[in-house]
């Protein structure tokens, strides 16, 4: 259950709102605003120190009720001379409601618009990182759901100013010990400013013990004083600074230009590079990523294995870009998907099961299926199934030719990547002819399978553990009599249906697809047709009814494309080992949906060394010699 918070009336239009956890006020009687900005916001010398910054990055120990976070994003939006981009990583082990941080903000209307869009995407709040994206990406959101010190250690980031949460050491003493401290100051550069509104002499000893510089300034009330200080330690820290290997923004390329490379061009284009996005067709997502209409749903298991976990912090990156950049009901929708569990019943974690401490965060994303939805499908009411809440369907293209129009990138098609060579510090894409394409400081390879040679191209000794993977689709458009067999929202579990697809001929399905390792074939075979149809007869007997006289006739249109998988079934992202300034991003299989986006934005994070989006663990199992040595292991 979302932490509980008691809400005492004061005369504010929200009301105080105490901790029955810590038997602690939550902010000051004057509504938290004041102290926010004179304590944290000015007490790091901000918005000062971030003028003409390229990013600025924000460390808060205890989010709460989230007002550090929306005074600083107010101050960044109201200052000309903000930073393009502002990170704020914020840790939390007791998550509030979103209600509950929504109420905290009524006492200040100003604050209430920005408090607004943090509640529509504070849901599904599991222990880990979890990546909320505000202000077309320029403002970016990390909450850490769990223990302090565990969470700060899957970081790899410098913050620029931290804010420390500022309950008593006596109330809660794991957020005060000097191992948290520790954990802090890992994540600092020397010169990173810290500020507190709480002054214990033990909290002044174990911050000086970890190297910083404190001292105590007047207040605001009810507070007399508040602590500010520097990150300046008397030794040398082991750790090289993050902040002098960051490189400028200058010139990319991308190869590709299907989901995974159009989506690395937006993020690092946000972030001021110049992206040139070269394919061999003469249109975007002219390969797998041209797929009429796709499923996006997360993966379960009863352990949330590393799968699960990437899973759902990539359909929530790509949640929010669907919304900020598509139309919905034309280019996508949220409708929920069914999952039918054909071979066996998909089991949850036990964590989240009904009572469980994580039950409510979890049924933000799957729960167990209805008796309505199964009813709804024309299946049995003991149908294995599991609801996926936060799904839905989208046209890739359509996102794919977003991600093309963000501000700084260019895309340009019959052009044939054939060989890479590196020539004063800057990597040369050329042709079949041997003439030069592009050039730039920057390259990335996002080319589905295609990407395996290239990067031997460029000089990598053990090449990428990519495998093509041919799939064909069914489609058709709706008779009159089939669409009301259909269900309200997509199924999967064996193939899959996207019932409803608005297409230009009209409303039309989509059913597939196979999978067939080691093809490079676009062909339309009947076979696969028919091996599509006797798939959703399994799936969903009443649909695959309704649609049986179309395939009979043969008014059954064909889609065919090659996705490109790894053996450990995860992506493939990082930089290339020894092949300096190249990064590879590909390898999504079937879950391209799921996973573009949020590698994108984890390749950007790991080049620019800002906070990442998911667990550095998590991060590094997707490295590309990882999935090498996945393969080797397979074959042994």
């Amino acid at each position: 259950m979302p932490e509980r918070v008691e809400w005492r009336e004061d005369g504010t239009a929200s009301g105080s709102p105490c901790s029955p956890r810590f038997g602690d006020r939550q902010r000051s009687e004057l509504g938290g605003l004041e102290q926010a900005k004179a304590v944290f916001l000015q007490g790091c010398g901000l918005p000062e120190a971030w003028a003409g910054q390229p990013q600025w990055c924000v460390l808060e120990t205890g989010f709460g009720l989230g007002l550090n976070f929306l005074v600083t994003w107010a101050a960044w939006k109201a200052d000309a001379q903000r930073p393009r981009l502002l990170h704020f990583v914020s840790t939390e082990a007791f998550p509030a409601s979103a209600d509950d941080v929504l109420r905290n903000a009524q006492t200040h209307p100003e604050l209430i618009p920005f408090a607004e869009q943090l509640q529509h995407q504070l849901w599904g709040l599991l222990p880990g990182f979890h990546r909320l994206s505000f202000e077309n990406g320029q403002v970016l959101l990390t909450l850490c759901i769990g223990d302090a010190k565990a969470m700060l250690r899957e970081h790899n980031f410098e913050a620029d100013s931290v804010y420390l949460d500022g309950f008593s050491p006596v109330l809660n003493a794991d957020s005060r010990d000097v191992h948290t401290f520790k954990a802090v100051a890992r994540c600092c550069r020397r010169g990173t400013r810290i500020a507190t509104w709480n002054v214990e002499g033990s909290v002044c000893d174990a911050l000086t013990q970890c190297g910083f510089v404190v001292k105590k300034v007047s207040g605001i009330a009810p507070k007399r004083d508040s602590l500010r200080g520097e990150y300046q330690p008397a030794w040398e820290p082991r750790k090289k600074s993050i902040t002098e290997h960051r490189p400028t923004p200058a010139r990319c390329i991308v190869i590709g230009a299907g989901l995974a490379g159009a989506a690395v061009a937006a993020s690092l284009a946000r972030r001021g590079w110049q992206v040139t996005v070269l394919d061999a067709a003469s249109a975007p997502a002219a390969g797998a990523s041209g797929l009429p209409a796709g499923v996006l749903a997360a993966h379960v298991s009863p352990d949330d294995s590393v799968l699960s976990r990437l899973s759902r912090s990539g359909i929530r990156v790509m949640l929010q870009q669907a919304e900020s950049l598509l139309q919905t009901g034309t280019d996508w929708q949220a409708t929920g998907v069914l999952e039918h569990c054909i071979e066996h019943a998909r089991k949850l974690p036990a964590t989240w099961q009904a009572g469980q401490a994580l039950a409510d965060a979890a049924h933000d994303w799957t729960t167990l299926a209805t008796a309505e939805q199964l009813k709804h499908c024309g299946l049995p009411l003991d149908t294995p199934a599991l609801w996926h809440v936060r799904a839905g369907w989208i046209k890739p293209a359509r996102l794919v030719q977003a991600w093309l129009a963000t501000p700084g990138v260019t895309w340009r098609g019959q052009s044939e990547a054939c060989q890479l060579l590196r020539h004063a510090g800057q990597w040369q894409v050329l042709d079949a002819a041997g003439q030069m394409l592009a050039q730039a400081e920057l390259l990335v390879l996002a080319a589905g399978h295609g990407s395996r040679a290239l990067a031997t191209s460029a000089g990598l000794l053990n090449p990428l553990a990519l495998q093509p993977i041919r799939g064909q689709a069914s489609w058709g458009l709706h008779a009159p009599d089939t669409a009301p067999a259909m269900p309200a929202f997509p199924v999967n579990g064996h193939g899959s249906l996207v019932p409803n697809v608005p297409l230009d001929a009209g409303m039309g399905w989509v059913i597939g697809s196979t999978f067939e390792r080691d093809s490079h074939s676009r062909d339309i075979r009947p076979a696969d047709e028919q091996h599509n149809f006797s798939k959703l007869q399994t799936l969903l007997p009443v649909a695959a009814q309704a649609l049986a006289c179309q395939f009979d006739r043969h008014q059954v249109q064909g889609w065919a494309g090659i996705r490109c998988a790894t053996p450990s079934r995860l992506p493939s992202l990082g930089p290339l080992e020894n092949v300096p300034n190249v990064w590879v991003s590909s390898g999504m299989g079937s879950r391209g949906l799921s996973f573009a986006a949020l590698c994108a934005e984890l390749l950007a994070a790991r080049l620019h060394g800002e906070p990442l989006p998911v667990e550095q663990r998590l991060a590094d199992a997707l490295l590309p010699q990882y999935a090498k040595r996945h393969a080797d292991a397979l074959e042994t």
